[in-house]
């Protein structure tokens, strides 16, 4: 286990827990898991994809055998459109076939998708059984697998099904990046922008300084690490101020209203997520420039951040009434109204929900590619 992890708290009233930050950390699970109040003997379903299972399902698997736990792997495909109920039956079918009980534990091995659906089958199984998130891409690591919401796509939009389920534990262990495509890389470092603008200044200046970083290999460990730890650090803030997204979480779908159109009507897998999202981003920034939310410069700032790491920020060719009809079945509109996050300045954003759609699409189409 590395001595020097990086611990962040999720200070949560009834649900607290630690994230862990370390290289080569995943090997210390089991250790971890018993530091948690876990006990040797309960059961322990792994969940992940063959990709990840194959590189670092056997070290998992050791270590929570070696601190006396009865764990099965289960592989299942990730991906947006397997992020469906019938994967998620798949794990209940296996939770069943392997008798997990109320005390039992689900642990997510893997990305975003793996996270989510994952959390989802603990939150629904037996009312609810504990879930611990072990996330391999950085769109994980610095958002998906911290907060406790879980869920999946309907055919009409994303992520309408699901139910906020905290993990008992978030373990990152930046050595599994190692493995990561160059463009799922990249496309967590969108969220770690969204960050920067959000709330972390130093951290959006920092990317900014950053000669290159569009690679895993371009960055040093130490640096890698700093920037998961800030990012975290950020998501657990306000995660701990709002566990339900009743009221200020919502700035952490920044980029989001506008990504989650562009996934939902150019199909699932034609963008992954953090390249939604950054287009969603360039859209809003445009969007806050037109109604004198934030400068210019501001905006431009952020649109040559993205555009350095490699990012799209075209907003693509839709059909404007689909558009319209996909954000008004948005999670976050409420009464009738859709609300967005907008920027005011690099490091602080508000919650708007005066814009009307003739302002949106007025925007979209300033940006189209």
């Amino acid at each position: 286990m590395n001595k020097e992890a990086r611990r962040i708290s999720v200070p949560l009233e009834k649900n607290p827990y630690e994230i862990i930050i370390g290289n080569g950390s995943l090997k210390g699970i089991g250790e971890e898991l018993t530091k948690a109040g876990f006990t040797s003997g309960q059961k322990v379903l792994v969940v992940s994809n063959p990709e990840v299972a194959e590189a670092y399902g056997k070290i998992c698997m050791q270590s929570l055998e070696k601190h006396g736990f009865a764990a099965k792997l289960l592989e299942i495909k990730a991906g947006e459109k397997y992020k469906t109920p019938q994967s998620i039956q798949k794990i209940h079918d296996a939770a069943f076939e392997n008798k997990l009980e109320r005390g039992s534990l689900m642990i997510a091995l893997g990305g975003g998708v793996v996270g989510d659906m994952t959390g989802f089958a603990a939150a629904t199984w037996l009312r609810g059984i504990a879930v611990v998130q072990i996330p391999t891409t950085l769109l994980a690591m610095v958002d998906a697998a911290i907060g406790g919401k879980t869920g999946v796509n309907h055919p009409c939009g994303k992520n309408l099904i699901g139910a906020f389920h905290q993990p008992k534990l978030v373990l990152i262990d930046p050595y599994t990046l190692n493995t990561l495509p160059e463009r799922e890389f990249r496309a967590g470092i969108a969220e770690v922008i969204k960050y920067g603008v959000i709330g972390d200044p130093q951290l959006f200046e920092r990317l900014e300084l950053l000669s290159n970083f569009t690679k895993l290999d371009e960055l040093e460990v130490q640096e890698l690490e700093e920037i998961i730890e800030r990012s975290a650090a950020t998501k657990a803030k306000v995660v701990a101020s709002d566990e339900t997204e009743k009221g200020n979480r919502a700035i952490l779908n920044y980029g989001h209203t506008f990504g989650h159109v562009v996934e939902t009507l150019c199909g699932y897998g034609t963008w992954i997520h953090g390249e939604a999202v950054a287009i969603g981003m360039i859209a809003v920034g445009e969007l806050a420039v037109q109604v004198n939310s934030w400068s210019r410069s501001e905006a431009d700032r952020q649109a040559k951040l993205i555009k350095k790491v490699g990012l799209p920020f075209n907003w693509p060719n839709l059909n404007p009434q689909e558009v319209i009809e996909t954000l008004r079945t948005d999670k976050k509109v409420q009464n009738g109204k859709i609300r967005l996050i907008m920027p005011k300045k690099i490091g602080e954003v508000e919650i708007v929900e005066e814009i009307n759609y003739e302002q949106l699409l007025k925007c979209l189409d300033s940006i189209k590619g």
